[in-house]
């Protein structure tokens, strides 16, 4: 077990278990990027309630949202390292493996910040517990896609760059309904789902599935709210930047996933950051 506080030792250990050959891809890092993801995007932010504070997706109703299919996996994957680190909250070690994830499968670096508590069981009320419905629907367009991330404070361009993280990953029909990867390299962090989205020609896909668009060969699938991002004019101007210049994109990435992963988190002082730590000034930088 680390010292209480040695987060550089956590996420060594997130590290060191992303390597699956036997799982997806060959990498945990997609879904741990998802799981840091579903937790943090709860958040309303009129009502102050769900975020990445809480963990609450060890509960009923979240845990049964049928947005969070598969993250059980997840959760399990990472409870080896729970057990090695007690004193770490669920709620930070689960956005600290997305935030590791994106950094070692080639991402920018994320100022992951420390601070999140876990909601004790026993003291649990229907109001801790954001309600299904708050996460992103697949099958919507872009004006569903604008009340999910408005609703989380989010503006067009955070929007785009975090759809963006579907560089990452792929669908599984029996989780989503949906089939298929986004990008050819769904382990590699990289601007290629913007290049891949803006740059060929998409059509539905001819299968029993819902509706979802696939490429000319047939190997990779956008979903409908991938093809908002180039049907509504602001988004696409701003997809077409991110597919032109990777570093641009990575700067709003880094930015959006950091405040994404920071919601309904309470801080220590009034610029938003996290209590430091007598032996861990600015630990978010030094990770």
């Amino acid at each position: 077990m680390s010292p209480k506080g040695d987060y550089a030792a956590v996420k060594k250990d997130i590290a060191s278990i992303l390597d699956k050959p036997d799982y997806d891809d060959g990498s945990l890092g997609p879904i741990f990027v998802r799981l840091a993801w579903h937790a943090s995007g709860t958040y309303d932010k009129k009502t102050r309630t769900g975020g990445s504070n809480g963990a609450t997706m060890r509960f009923d109703p979240e845990v049964a949202d049928g947005a969070n299919a598969g993250l059980e996996h997840a959760r399990a994957f990472l409870e080896p390292i729970k057990q090695k680190h007690p004193w770490i909250s669920y709620a930070d070690l689960w956005t600290l493996a997305g935030a590791t994830a994106i950094e070692e499968m080639g991402g920018p670096t994320i100022n992951w910040k420390p601070g999140r508590s876990d909601k004790d069981p026993k003291k649990l009320t229907a109001h801790d517990v954001p309600p299904n419905g708050r996460l992103p629907d697949a099958a919507l367009g872009q004006d569903h896609v604008r009340q999910i991330f408005y609703r989380m404070g989010f503006d067009d361009r955070e929007i785009v760059a975090l759809v963006g993280a579907h560089a990452l990953g792929r669908c599984h029909a029996d989780r989503s309904g949906y089939e298929g990867p986004w990008t050819h390299t769904p382990t590699r962090f990289s601007n290629q789902y913007f290049k891949l989205l803006t740059g060929l020609t998409w059509r539905k896909k001819e299968w029993d599935g819902p509706v979802q668009y696939t490429d000319e060969d047939d190997e990779l699938m956008m979903l409908p709210a991938d093809m908002a991002v180039i049907r509504d004019p602001e988004f696409a101007k701003i997809a077409k930047e991110y597919a032109q210049d990777k570093d641009v994109f990575f700067k709003d990435f880094a930015a959006a996933f950091e405040k994404l992963i920071d919601l309904g988190v309470p801080r220590g002082d009034d610029k938003g950051n996290a209590p430091v730590a007598p032996n861990q000034k600015k630990a978010g930088a030094k990770l």
